[in-house]
C-alpha cells in the first residue's frame, strides 16, 4: 500500500503525516530532502529518487503536490482540502513554514484553489476536508486505505 497525501500548502499534509507516524506508519514528506529538482522553473519530483523511495518499502504514506506525482502508481491518492478562509488563516499563522507570508504568496495560494486543486481532485480516490481535528482526518484516511 502506497498512499499519496496531496493538497495545497496549508491544508494539513504535514500534520496528517505526523499523526500517522505517531500511530506507527511510515511517512515521507517530499517537501524536504532530495525529492525535488527544478525543470524550466517548475519544481518537480526527481523520478529516480521517488521511484527508489517507493520501491524501498511496501507500505508508505507520501505527501506532496507536484505535477508529475501521478506517474508512480499510488494505491490511493488522498486529497486534503479546506475552505479559502481556513487556508488563509493557516498560512498566516503557521510557524513551521514561511510560505504564504511573502509578497503575493497568499494570493497565489488562493488562486491555486481555483486552478490546481481541481486537477488534484480529478485524480483523488478520497477527499477529506480538514476542518476536523487531525486525529479524525487520520481515522478517515485509514478507514479508506486499509
Amino acid at each position: 500500500m502506497r498512499v499519496l497525501v496531496t493538497g495545497l500548502s496549508g491544508v494539513g499534509k504535514s500534520a496528517l503525516l505526523a499523526e500517522l507516524a505517531s500511530r506507527g506508519f511510515v511517512t515521507v514528506d517530499t517537501d524536504y530532502g532530495p525529492y525535488h529538482h527544478v525543470v524550466a522553473g517548475e519544481r518537480l519530483w526527481r523520478e529516480d529518487v521517488v521511484a527508489e523511495l517507493l520501491a524501498s518499502t511496501p507500505s508508505l504514506f507520501v505527501s506532496g503536490a507536484v505535477r508529475n506525482q501521478m506517474r508512480f502508481g499510488f494505491s490511493h491518492v488522498v486529497l486534503l482540502s479546506c475552505p479559502a478562509s481556513v487556508l488563509a488563516h493557516r498560512l498566516a499563522t503557521r510557524t513551521s513554514n514561511s510560505y504564504g507570508k511573502g509578497p503575493g504568496e497568499l494570493e497565489e495560494a488562493l488562486e491555486y484553489l481555483e486552478t490546481v486543486e481541481p486537477l488534484l481532485r480529478a485524480s483523488a480516490t478520497l477527499e477529506v476536508v480538514t476542518t476536523i481535528p487531525v486525529a479524525r482526518v487520520a481515522d478517515v484516511v485509514l478507514e479508506h486505505v486499509l
